[in-house]
């Protein structure tokens, strides 16, 4: 039976907790209301990215209130719920992610480990990966670009671990000038998913805000949403609208391709696929 995952592709206001909170909620609930098995936030969706408010707002999991918030919106609605944070935990802060279960309790906590230089003064370094066993396949999460680290390294690692599919909480950004019609936005993204996804036979699915960033080191600059979920073949099957104000969630029946192989038996998967 496929499992039916929706994108939120949501407006995020930078250093906005509340009001950013208030719209996840709506949007786990629309998306429940439609038959969504599992909703996917974007990251850092209670601050915004590299927002300033981090050094002062960020919270710790699960005992934070983003966390409590959404474990109670995802029990209310009875659906999974994957999205980013901003996390505290100790002196440090984290851009992290979660995956949330129908009842509310957490089955994984990822931080981000592959974070641009310019997140660097605002967040630590992760440094594990894991996934989690559920009845809808094995699920491991990355956070943005995590997903284009060299030769793909952290997603290949978690297709190793087992998982079926891949949630990535994202936030893509461009300068407020960029022109979409003479550089379309998204190809990245689609060749980066599209590589995983055609040697481990997993599903990808990336999801970005949308709005202005308005403080930071990327003030002025225009999240633009673009969200995409490539299949198991490497086929880009959902491309979301692009613009600062291209709010919307979108849907797709995921169905899971058997593993093919596992441990060293994908070399040689991968020799039979060549003759």
């Amino acid at each position: 039976m496929a499992t039916r995952l929706a994108l939120a592709q949501m407006l995020v206001e930078g250093g906005q907790k509340d009001r950013n909170l208030t719209r996840a909620a709506a949007m786990i609930q629309e998306a429940a209301a439609n038959g969504a098995d599992i909703v996917l936030l974007p990251e850092a969706m209670d601050l915004g990215w590299t927002h300033p408010s981090a050094l002062e707002q960020a919270e710790p999991v699960p005992d934070g209130k983003t966390f409590r918030f959404l474990a109670a919106a995802a029990g209310d609605n009875h659906i999974h719920v994957c999205f980013g944070l901003i996390e505290k935990a100790g002196d440090k802060t984290y851009n992290s992610a979660v995956l949330i279960d129908s009842d509310g309790n957490l089955l994984l906590h990822h931080r981000k480990i592959n974070e641009l230089e310019i997140g660097h003064r605002y967040y630590a370094q992760g440094d594990r990966l894991n996934v989690c066993h559920t009845r809808f396949g094995t699920i491991g999460l990355l956070i943005c670009a995590d997903a284009f680290a060299k030769d793909r390294v952290l997603s290949r690692s978690l297709c190793y671990m087992g998982a079926d599919i891949l949630l990535s909480p994202s936030s893509w950004a461009v300068p407020r000038d960029h022109d979409n019609t003479m550089e379309p936005y998204g190809g990245l993204w689609e060749r980066v998913y599209r590589d995983v996804a055609q040697e481990f036979s997993v599903w990808i699915a990336g999801v970005s805000n949308v709005g202005v960033i308005d403080a930071g080191p990327w003030r002025g600059h225009n999240c633009i949403g673009c969200s995409q979920v490539t299949d198991a073949s490497g086929r880009r099957i959902v491309f979301g609208p692009y613009g600062a104000d291209a709010e919307t969630i979108l849907y797709v029946n995921v169905d899971l391709t058997e593993r093919p192989a596992r441990g060293c038996g994908w070399h040689d998967h991968w020799e039979r696929q060549r003759r």
